[in-house]
């Protein structure tokens, strides 16, 4: 078999006795990296620690593999205007971070009985965030509360997160008025 030792230099094609005695003397495991090679190639390892390792290794994978993490968004059927909009922006914000976003409205006390206007909060949110988002799930009805599941949209990731009522407007130069609009 190959052998590698443990700095990853090449001792050679050796027997797997003598491999055996190389690890035990360098007080390390032996193990097989490549079985179906030909010849197959074992390296003298801290297992322990090849195993630790391999297992970060995947941890971080899944880590980064997800896609983002779920950020949540509560609202209440009286939200504020100012609230509304604070709440929206960061919404958006976390959108272009490509995070999934839950979206959820609680009702309290009587505001169970106007369910009407917790579907148009969340309606008027998928509107006004639609250049943005896309929603992965609905508004829809648990208990006393309304759920939507809100994901970036493609192509959108890096739009700047300014909501649609806070874009500025152009200062109007007087002199390039249209003179037929002025009485």
């Amino acid at each position: 078999m190959r052998c590698i030792d443990a700095d990853g230099k090449q001792i050679g094609i050796i027997s797997l006795s003598h491999a055996r005695q190389l690890a035990e003397a360098a007080g390390l495991d032996l193990v097989e990296i490549s079985p179906n090679a030909d010849p197959p190639v074992c390296r003298i390892m801290d297992y322990g620690r090849f195993k630790y390792e391999q297992e970060k290794r995947e941890k971080q994978a899944r880590h980064s593999h997800s896609g983002g993490k779920l950020k949540e968004i509560k609202f209440h059927a009286n939200v504020d205007e100012h609230d509304y909009q604070t709440k929206l922006r960061h919404l958006r914000e976390f959108i272009a971070d490509g995070h999934r976003v839950k979206v959820s409205l609680f009702f309290r006390g009587r505001e169970n009985i106007h369910q009407e206007l917790g579907f148009e909060i969340l309606n008027r949110v998928l509107r006004d965030c639609e250049d943005v988002a896309t929603p992965d799930q609905v508004p829809t009805r648990m208990g006393r509360a309304l759920f939507m599941m809100l994901g970036p949209r493609r192509g959108a990731r890096h739009a700047a997160p300014t909501t649609p009522s806070s874009k500025p407007t152009e200062p109007r130069d007087p002199a390039t008025t249209d003179q037929s609009t002025v009485s």
